[in-house]
């Protein structure tokens, strides 16, 4: 329970939760730290103290943030699971299920920049990572001032993909 009302700031009191978390092994080496919308959720703390959150495990020298990627445990340079992959790929991934399964259809729009990074609890650069990834694989267009277009599927028959 954070002390809302006591000398330490709610930071400081978030960051000692998640030092115990990885001191008793709950989050591990390689791990990722909630990200700053799931600590402004969880402990319901507005997202620049979350922010805040991740600076001072950094400080404490118990994580580093990758771009994309998020706040792991351990020091940079630390090997992370192999089977986790970035975030904006995660995102990319998952439009692209949505695209498959028809959910989103051809010259449609897809979700907006703010809709996903709402979603996901990312920064708008991580967002546009996924876009790009999408327009390079085939899966949508951008047509400027306007938005995101799912592509056509004979337009992209031929691209490989996973």
């Amino acid at each position: 329970m954070l002390d809302r009302d006591g000398p330490v700031p709610l930071y400081a009191q978030v960051a000692d939760i998640m030092q115990e978390d990885i001191n008793l092994g709950r989050l591990g080496v390689g791990d990722l730290v909630p990200s700053e919308a799931q600590l402004a959720q969880d402990f319901r703390i507005a997202r620049t103290t979350a922010r805040r959150v991740a600076r001072e495990l950094r400080d404490r020298g118990l994580a580093h943030t990758v771009q994309g990627e998020g706040t792991i445990v351990g020091p940079p340079g630390t090997p992370t699971p192999a089977v986790r992959k970035p975030v904006y790929v995660r995102i990319a991934d998952g439009i692209v299920r949505r695209i498959i399964d028809g959910e989103l259809r051809a010259d449609r729009p897809i979700p907006s920049e703010k809709t996903l990074m709402r979603q996901h609890g990312v920064a708008k650069a991580t967002v546009r990572q996924a876009v790009k990834l999408l327009r390079e694989q085939g899966w949508v267009f951008t047509v400027a001032h306007r938005g995101t277009y799912v592509s056509d599927p004979e337009a992209r028959s031929g691209s490989t993909r996973k």
